[in-house]
């Protein structure tokens, strides 16, 4: 991705600050009823109201024994926790004292173009000394937080949380609340890191199978299985354990700034309904969330109300936020486990009726390793309620050496009736009520390039599958067919046209796009203002891809086509197809991408933009914000 940036210079000794990550960096923010999102040493700190300054600056700081430097808000990593009001209008003014350009996007809220903080779209970027001023209306309401759109900054510290204040009160009820904010910290240079990842992607995998594994799997499945196994694996050139790009091996999991060892802690009064804002702000990481003894209520869904479920354990994806209520009937602590998906290591709080409690805190799971169910190839056993996963999908992982020779990889017929279009647009009308969720597939042409290693023929939507390592765990596992947002679409209309976009990349490369197509090399997509469209996503990689869209919403749809969830990031696993509708009701130019921060840096976005088109699809007034 383009992105405006230099190389951090170094840190003068008058500047010198340290906050101390391993004492417990996170600050106690109080506000309304009894809310923080944080427990630690320091002074409550939220900012509320309609006027907010923000000050980005670096300053050292020391989370593993080592001192480093952050990108900080306010001086802090979180920064301060933001806190608005639905109706209002706010302004807010940012003063970048970093020697290179900096940004603040507002993740999930629905703002004009040139207020999105998006460096090469929205506006140039705030330089070095510069104040930029934001100012929007908030029509929305619920969590969501903010980061840096500039470089590896968001990687660095600059992050922070935002909740807006519901007109009318909550619609459902609680008594005291907090903000719980996960992220990586890496004490690598994050340029250093990107480039690691460059030269040999899998160099933080360290949980790759050993001959121990394969003696192990001969004894419980035999010879024949095992090596039938390790050959399919090898002949695709991917290794079933290859779940997170970066692992726990250089990154400490934070919960609102504070490592595990520092216990940050949230406090309750037995019997009290309590509700948990989880924010996923980290760079490169998803987290499957529990807290043993508690069951969670969730009740929305990137700030979005929906209708209450209850489980045991979420998975939130990178930018994700899920809201969820609990009620500590007993006068104990429990623990806040945030383990990462790839079980490397985790990120854990505690919530307790008194500060310096602990409750235990659970073993990491078993490291889940990759089937070929979960590459699109035959079916998920076990006895979990995901019906979607049966679809015989099927995966062909596409040599370098064929694709580079123009993919003549079993798919050379599939090639040549590809579409031509870059963008794989439909322009007729498809059904509302259509959604095809398996059968074979096209991919567009420039898939068969050098720059992707698989393809996936007949992927499926699986809404209702928790995916890996949380299948038949003995706990009730939140999946997207379980969120129903209340108040349904925005916009009722069928869509008027259909966009198929495949998320792909070459893992050996380290090289991410959309369609084949690097951002670098690829055309915008582009919007006729007003118009409600079908974008379908189809996941051609082995990596899961949390792909937000900025400005609008996306509208998840069921597997028989019915509104399911509205969401500003959507996950996307392995072999999965998953369709959402979109009413381009926001003018302006606007960011497309992969939220894991290598994989859009390393080509996986697009431009969006949308326009006035008078012979067109016709107009549909408004701005696409609910709640």
């Amino acid at each position: 991705m383009r992105s405006l940036h230099t190389r951090r210079a170094p840190l003068t000794v008058s500047r010198r600050r340290f906050v101390q990550g391993l004492a417990g960096g996170a600050l106690l923010i109080g506000a309304g009823r009894r809310a923080s999102w944080g427990a630690g040493p320091r002074e409550p700190a939220v900012l509320s109201g309609t006027d907010f300054r923000l000050t980005i600056d670096e300053l050292p700081v020391n989370f593993t024994g080592a001192d480093r430097v952050a990108t900080v808000v306010n001086g802090q990593v979180p920064g301060p926790l933001l806190r608005m009001r639905q109706g209002d209008t706010v302004t807010v003014r940012v003063t970048n004292r970093l020697p290179m350009r900096s940004s603040i996007h507002w993740h999930g809220l629905i703002v004009p173009a040139d207020m999105d903080g998006v460096p090469g779209l929205s506006f140039p970027g705030i330089g070095p000394g510069e104040t930029f001023t934001y100012r929007f209306k908030v029509n929305q309401h619920g969590t969501y937080w903010y980061h840096a759109h500039s470089r590896f900054q968001e990687q660095t510290g600059l992050y922070g949380p935002l909740v807006i204040d519901r007109l009318g009160g909550e619609r459902h009820g609680f008594d005291r609340e907090h903000v719980i904010l996960l992220s990586d910290w890496t004490d690598r240079d994050p340029e250093h890191l990107f480039a690691t990842l460059k030269r040999r992607s899998d160099s933080f995998n360290y949980g790759k199978r050993t001959l121990g594994d394969f003696l192990a799997d001969v004894r419980r499945q035999g010879w024949q299985a095992t090596g039938a196994d390790r050959r399919m694996w090898g002949e695709m050139r991917m290794n079933p354990t290859d779940l997170a790009d970066v692992s726990g091996a250089v990154y400490t999991y934070l919960m609102n700034g504070v490592t595990p060892t520092g216990n940050w802690t949230a406090l309750f009064q037995r019997g009290e309904r309590v509700r948990l804002r989880f924010i996923n702000g980290s760079a490169m990481s998803i987290f499957d969330v529990r807290i043993p003894g508690l069951p969670l209520t969730v009740v929305a869904a990137d700030g979005q109300d929906v209708e209450p479920v209850t489980v045991d354990e979420f998975r939130i994806g990178t930018a994700e936020v899920y809201d969820v209520i609990v009620q500590p009937h007993d006068d104990r602590a429990y623990t806040i486990f945030a383990q990462s998906m790839d079980r490397s290591g985790y990120a854990r709080g505690t919530l307790a009726p008194r500060a310096g409690m602990e409750a235990e805190v659970p073993p990491l799971d078993p490291r889940p390793l990759l089937t070929m169910a979960d590459m699109g190839h035959g079916t998920h056993g076990g006895g979990h309620n995901h019906s979607g996963a049966s679809g015989h999908a099927s995966v062909s992982s596409v040599p370098a050496s064929d694709v580079a020779a123009g993919g003549a990889h079993a798919h050379s017929n599939e090639a040549a009736q590809a579409d031509t279009a870059s963008e794989h647009v439909h322009a007729h009308s498809p059904s509302a009520s259509h959604v095809e969720t398996s059968g074979a597939t096209r991919h567009p042409p420039a898939e068969y390039g050098p720059t992707t290693d698989m393809l996936v023929s007949q992927p499926s939507s699986r809404l209702d599958d928790p995916g890996v390592g949380l299948r038949d765990n003995g706990r009730r596992v939140l999946t997207y067919a379980d969120l129903r947002t209340l108040g349904g679409p925005i916009d009722r209309r069928a869509p008027g046209r259909e966009i198929e976009l495949h998320l792909t990349g070459h893992m050996q490369r380290f090289i991410w796009s959309f369609n084949g197509e690097k951002f670098s090399e690829a055309a915008p997509l582009r919007f006729t203002h007003g118009e409600r469209l079908r974008i379908v996503l189809v996941n051609d990689s082995m990596m899961t891809h949390p792909i937000h869209l900025h400005g609008m919403w996306s509208e998840i749809e069921s597997e028989d086509g019915a509104f399911q969830v509205r969401k500003h990031t959507v996950t996307v696993r392995p072999a999965q197809r998953i369709s959402y509708l979109v009413t381009a009701d926001a003018l302006g130019r606007w960011a497309y991408h992969c939220h894991l921060l290598y994989h859009m840096e390393a080509g996986m976005f697009r431009e969006v933009i949308v326009a006035h088109d008078h012979g067109g699809h016709g107009s549909h007034s408004g701005h696409g914000s609910h709640g």
